[in-house]
């Protein structure tokens, strides 16, 4: 059997169609209405955002997979209108959709899986949903433009589609995973277990169970969606959603399911990176590798303070090699951190040892590397051996200006 490896030709997993339409939802008059359908139904597992305000497709979505048990038949997608803060009226609406496109898709209600992003706080227009339903039926199919339609109409602030394949070979048959993705702004997902934005919705033809698919969801998400941040706002509508139609015929057992995590694993880094990658206004995408912690849960914490500290953020935008901001972000982090024991570099630039600058410090040179794309930058904190690896970015004026005019 071989393992995983990532693909960007046709390899999309079988049992699945994808579609999209303009339903004048989006101002712009852009494609709005994303479709996935499992014509056979499919099994699911989900996280959902931690922001205890959800959206009515969040609270929805989960009532549906615990009535089906895991059973979804049909994915439906909007953007331009969160349909959050809409009250009793926000959620009767996702009812009413989840209902019509059940009838256009031929399953029963509570097997067609909602969401929603764009502005929060406007009333949800369910009829130009509604209506728009037979022209996205018209538009299904199963080749990668069918699934591009479906990645495109997901995006709202985003300026390209964030996609990603992998495959892994089970004795010839191949097991295939599809990955789409949204993002760009309010951007740093704590998603969990049951209980702008980010979606992101996985598709596979693997068989598996909803409980094996959850176990599967779980650590991929913690080490690349969890593991990011734009500017430290976390939405009310983040959802991952990971659906297998069982068309390939592979089973889930112990022989499959490492190969497969680790395709899960690159296609969700993929993504992750994506989001970050195209983040309002970003210039540059910083990945803090911080290591030497007591507990991955304390170099998360450490990575975290560091990837939403404002001043942070902001020296990377101009390539300002102020470390002391480093220092003083993980300080306040909650970490028990020793100054004595810290060594910090940027890219392969000593800026911090045990207390002081670095006697090798060379500031041109730690400015040369801040002004490229990517860089990363390693905190060694001298408490153990647990660490994490973190995407984040800078923050610009051109952040500013989309946020500060956002709804106008």
């Amino acid at each position: 059997m071989e393992q995983a490896q990532s693909t960007s030709g046709q390899g999309l997993p079988k049992g699945f169609a994808w579609g999209a339409t303009a339903a004048g939802i989006k101002a712009s008059g852009k494609l709005d209405v994303a479709i996935a359908v499992v014509p056979k139904g499919g099994h699911a597992a989900a996280m959902y955002t931690r922001n205890t305000v959800v959206a009515a497709p969040v609270t929805v979505g989960r009532r549906h997979l615990q009535s089906t048990g895991g059973r979804v038949s049909a994915l439906l997608v909007n953007a331009g209108n969160a349909n959050c803060a809409t009250g009793q009226a926000g959620l009767d609406a996702c009812a009413r959709s989840c209902t019509a496109a059940a009838e256009a898709f031929g399953c029963i209600f509570d097997e067609v899986f909602p969401s929603s992003t764009g502005i929060i706080g406007v009333p949800f227009p369910t009829e130009k949903l509604i209506a728009a339903l037979p022209a996205a039926k018209a538009s299904l199919g199963s080749t990668r433009e069918h699934a591009e339609l479906f990645a495109n109409a997901i995006l709202t602030t985003d300026t390209r589609m964030k996609v990603a394949r992998a495959v892994v070979d089970v004795d010839g048959v191949e097991v295939r995973l599809f990955g789409a993705a949204k993002g760009a702004g309010m951007i740093h997902p704590q998603v969990g277990p049951p209980h702008a934005t980010m979606l992101v919705y996985l598709f596979t033809d693997l068989a598996a169970e909803p409980a094996e698919l959850q176990s599967l969801l779980e650590p991929a998400v913690d080490h690349s969606f969890n593991s990011i941040s734009i500017d430290g706002d976390t939405s009310t509508n983040d959802t991952v959603l990971l659906l297998a139609s069982g068309a390939s015929g592979v089973k889930l057992d112990a022989r499959v399911r490492d190969p497969f995590a680790n395709a899960l694993a690159l296609v969700c880094g993929s993504l992750a990176h994506q989001i970050v990658d195209d983040g309002e206004g970003v210039t540059h995408v910083v990945t803090l590798h911080i290591c030497g912690a007591a507990s991955q849960a304390d170099a998360k914490a450490v990575a975290s303070t560091i990837a939403t500290s404002p001043l942070c953020k902001t020296a990377w935008s101009s390539a300002d090699p102020n470390w002391g901001r480093l220092l003083a972000a993980a300080g306040r982090s909650g970490v028990a951190i020793d100054a004595e024991k810290v060594t910090i570099s940027i890219g392969q630039q000593p800026v911090f040892e045990y207390g002081m600058r670095a006697p090798q410090f060379d500031e041109a040179a730690t400015h040369a590397v801040m002004q490229q794309r990517e860089y990363t930058i390693t905190m060694h904190l001298g408490m153990g051996e647990a660490e994490c690896r973190y995407i984040t970015c800078d923050l610009t004026v051109e952040y500013v200006h989309i946020n500060a005019d956002y709804s106008t």
